[in-house]
């Protein structure tokens, strides 16, 4: 029987993208191969533990919560994501998969939101986002911009041109919670018209910036 390494699995609120606000169940898988620069999960970059998919559809089911969203770490740096994925559509969960858009998402079960970063310049790895799974992305999926500074919100503007990604999906611009006033962000949005939407963390304002959930 297939086992996957997880950091933890816990009951919270959605504290981002279109879920905003909904009790939820995250499973947060172990590992990343990417470093961005502002990163706050770090720990879960190594360890966890080793937890069959029965064992992981237990524990969730025991929350009693209809939604659940798989993160990392990066979830699909390991394989069995992708069964994790069907397993908890099967089991009747709304199921939503956040991941850094780095490595290929044409695998995840199609009854999945993807929500798919797109890494600025200043996250350290830029060069790391998979371009081709733009051309994946459908209706019901989510790109999200981390920004930190001005330079990486007009980046963000020209990727969401180049790409035409409104006409894909929605588009989230979220700035780096301590490094770029929300505010700011929020004003620049409105002063270019953006067809995005604002967002910014919700469980740090609830539970402070040291929260990364």
């Amino acid at each position: 029987m297939s086992s996957l390494r997880i950091t933890e699995i816990f009951h919270s609120l959605q504290g981002e993208a279109r879920d905003v606000g909904r009790p939820t169940v995250f499973v947060r898988l172990s590992g990343c191969p990417l470093r961005c620069t502002w990163c706050d999960t770090t720990y879960s970059f190594k360890g966890g533990e080793a937890l069959s998919l029965d064992a992981i559809l237990q524990r969730v089911a025991a929350f009693d919560t209809r939604h659940v969203c798989v993160t990392g770490g990066e979830p699909l740096a390991q394989k069995g994501c992708l069964a994790l994925l069907e397993r908890l559509c099967d089991a009747g969960h709304t199921v939503s998969l956040e991941t850094s858009g780095a490595l290929d998402i044409g695998g995840v079960d199609a009854r999945v939101t993807r929500v798919m970063d797109l890494k600025t310049p200043s996250s350290g790895e830029q060069t790391r986002n998979r371009w081709e799974n733009i051309a994946l992305l459908r209706p019901q999926d989510q790109v999200k911009f981390v920004i930190a500074d001005e330079h990486g919100y007009r980046w963000s503007c020209e990727q969401l041109e180049a790409h035409a990604l409104v006409d894909r999906c929605e588009v989230l611009f979220s700035p780096v919670a301590g490094r770029l006033a929300p505010r700011e962000l929020a004003e620049w949005i409105l002063r270019d018209r953006l067809p995005v939407r604002f967002q910014i963390q919700l469980h740090k304002y609830l539970w402070g910036e040291e929260a990364g959930r």
